[in-house]
């Protein structure tokens, strides 16, 4: 394939990380071919050019009962944008993330079509349902890995990958006194961010909990005072709304992580990417998860790590508290608090160690080995 010659890009991601790890790709792909996208993006990729089938919302679904209970919808969906790949003749299938969505796509295309089929964002499969992998082989020409470690698994495996990185590699803390004026806070007081997720169903479940937990450690710590990012405006519609008639210690704003983040000693995390970002931002995050009885009676089983949360699985051990399921309440996320403000020093160490691990080959040496499958 030629790098010059105009390429038909078939894409499709279904959160705001994954559009902007899509955005970086298309850009450098775009260096040296003209692109027509197709597929489902969110606005940073609308702005590259792709008009999407979609909103990209329609796929941010997880666990196991909620794809179960939208599957007819989301197999509509999927079959419209296989019929649209084939029939635009795409070179070059991108799944982001969204793995038992795209997997689809990727075996569709695979039996049908003659497009490369790259998946960004490794499945978990060395986390758990490692089953996986017989497929992945099958049906996915190159996994682009943000973690050395998954690159490192598929390799052993005899799978074709490349260790991308991470772009929380090269993300610091922004100012603190232009996050003060901004935002009109107070530098006297102490801030702790709660992160309840990107996805309703994760706000759902968890973000009660962390109101509980507002009103209880502001009894007697009347000198914090809580902040609340929301990814878009969607989900900070959803988040407004637990606080309706609640007279709480909060500020809650859209497009506030990495502000919010570089002033708070610490954080209250739904697990995810967010954790990651607040432990590379000197944030040590408590790492909070809770879903169903019947997802996690299932996913339990599955499993095959001891840690769940980003950050530790780099560092290789519980760096920072994990609670989970039973164990995510508000007596012990307050200890964990205060067990963590006893330890904030060790933050930058890890920090800086985190950052190093999330440096890899990046997206010229990505579409470089695109160009030559």
């Amino acid at each position: 394939m030629s790098q010059k010659e105009s390429l038909n890009i078939g894409i499709v991601c279904g959160e705001h990380s994954g559009d902007r790890l899509g955005a970086d790709l298309i850009n450098e792909i775009k260096k040296n071919s003209s692109v027509n996208l197709y597929g489902v993006g969110g606005p940073k990729l609308e702005a590259l050019g792709i008009k999407s089938e979609f909103n990209f919302s329609e796929l941010n679904i997880m666990g196991l009962v909620e794809p179960l209970i939208n599957f007819r919808k989301l197999s509509r969906l999927r079959k419209n944008l296989i019929t649209l790949f084939i029939n635009k003749n795409i070179d070059i299938f991108i799944g982001i993330d969204s793995p038992d969505f795209n997997m689809g796509i990727h075996k569709i295309l695979k039996k049908k079509h003659t497009s490369k089929n790259i998946q960004v964002v490794s499945p978990s499969v060395w986390g758990w349902r490692q089953d996986r992998i017989k497929s992945i082989q099958a049906n996915i020409d190159l996994t682009l890995c943000l973690f050395n470690f998954e690159d490192n698994y598929y390799k052993k495996v005899g799978h074709k990958s490349l260790h991308l990185g991470h772009p929380f590699f090269n993300l610091y803390k922004n100012d603190s006194k232009e996050i003060f004026s901004k935002y009109n806070l107070d530098k006297s007081k102490n801030y702790i961010s709660i992160l309840p997720g990107s996805r309703k169903s994760e706000i759902d479940n968890l973000l009660p909990i962390y109101i509980n937990f507002i009103k209880e450690y502001s009894k007697k710590n009347e000198n914090y005072v809580f902040l609340i990012p929301a990814a878009d405006k969607k989900i900070l519609s959803v988040i407004n709304k637990y606080f309706l008639n609640k007279d709480l210690p909060i500020l809650i704003k859209e497009n506030s992580m990495r502000d919010f983040l570089s002033i708070s000693d610490l954080s209250v995390a739904t697990s995810g990417t967010a954790t990651l970002e607040s432990a590379v931002l000197e944030c040590p995050p408590i790492i909070c998860y809770k879903t169903n009885f019947l997802n996690y009676s299932i996913i339990s089983r599955m499993l095959k790590i001891k840690n769940v949360g980003l950050p530790n699985l780099l560092l290789g051990g519980e760096v920072y508290k994990e609670l989970i399921q039973n164990d995510c309440n508000v007596d012990n996320i307050i200890q964990a608090v205060e067990e963590t403000k006893n330890s904030i020093s060790e933050s930058i160490k890890n920090s800086e160690l985190l950052r190093n691990m999330l440096k890899g080959k990046g997206n010229s040496e990505a579409v470089k080995t695109i160009t030559v499958l």
